[in-house]
């Protein structure tokens, strides 16, 4: 497996940008990397959850993964692919389509839906593992993808200590489980998931950060983790209860297409998010740009 380099700091889980007529817009996604990369974006995760991944075509989600790779400041940015997939074959095809394209990591979450089981999740990621020379990985979901993954189990465990896995993105509440990994093996690369919860996994152990927000809340963020390095935890905890108000906002009215409706308003062009989706109302715009510019 390629060395881990420089996978520290703060990914931004890109949105997908459409056009006016609802498609893939390569201009706007290079227009938020440019907007993020000079607010501290130290990368992006291109295809995920934020992305509206499982509502994309497989031509969709190349063509997200294409434009990144195109992006005109490549050299001055990382990437992480999104490959997940129900199907192994599926995984293994947008494993490849990223190691052509010049990716720097890939993701998946485990393979849901069917209830695989741990010996079948940690199969389908050796799988993946035997694909590319990329460092792989694991999206740990389980409120989106309703799969608990089980750290003691022996397959898993051996997944996350045999070299596999070279990383967790750890979009869980559930820091104590981060902690464990950590302990595991001091070799992963640990993401915090949930934008509300920065700060604990960064105490716990996170090298960093994947985060929905941070398409817009980045320089609130970069204002965290300086306090943090300053051992300021005052007000790093002050800070990252202004980013909790913000997330509150957002998920009371949808989280996506909140997201997308302030960076409208930042000059980003984004489109709607897909149905069933919902569009916010005048009110709900409303409320969620004065939450943010209140704690920003």
């Amino acid at each position: 497996m390629k060395k881990m380099e420089n996978m520290g700091g703060f990914f931004v889980a890109a949105v997908t940008p459409y056009d006016e007529a609802g498609r893939f817009s390569a201009a706007a996604l290079h227009k938020l990397m440019d907007k993020t990369i000079a607010e501290g974006a130290a990368g992006f995760l291109i295809g995920g959850s934020s992305a509206e991944c499982p509502m994309l075509t497989h031509e969709e989600r190349v063509e997200g993964l294409e434009a990144a790779a195109h992006y005109a400041h490549r050299g001055s940015t990382r990437l992480i692919a999104s490959v997940a997939a129900i199907s192994t074959q599926e995984a293994k095809d947008y494993a490849r389509t990223a190691a052509a394209l010049g990716y720097d990591a890939i993701i998946s979450t485990v393979p849901y839906y069917y209830k695989f089981g741990m010996k079948g999740i940690a199969g389908y990621f050796r799988a993946l593992r035997e694909t590319v020379d990329l460092p792989l990985f694991l999206y740990n979901f389980p409120g989106n993808t309703g799969i608990e993954v089980d750290i003691l189990d022996p397959d898993i465990r051996a997944m996350l200590t045999d070299g596999t896995i070279a990383g967790v993105k750890q979009t869980s509440l559930n820091l104590h489980q981060l902690e464990r990994m950590r302990d595991m093996n001091p070799d992963l690369v640990l993401y915090g998931g949930y934008d509300e919860v920065y700060l604990g996994a960064r105490i716990l152990g996170a090298d960093g950060a994947i985060g929905s927000t941070f398409n817009f809340t980045l320089p609130l963020f970069t204002q965290i983790e300086a306090a943090y390095a300053a051992l300021d935890i005052p007000r790093a905890q002050a800070l990252q209860r202004r980013a909790n108000n913000i997330m509150q906002a957002l998920v009371s009215c949808s989280l996506f297409p909140s997201i997308k409706h302030i960076l409208r308003t930042q000059g980003v062009p984004c489109g709607d998010c897909r149905a069933p989706f919902p569009t916010l109302t005048e009110e709900q715009k409303a409320y969620v740009e004065r939450v943010v510019n209140e704690n920003m």
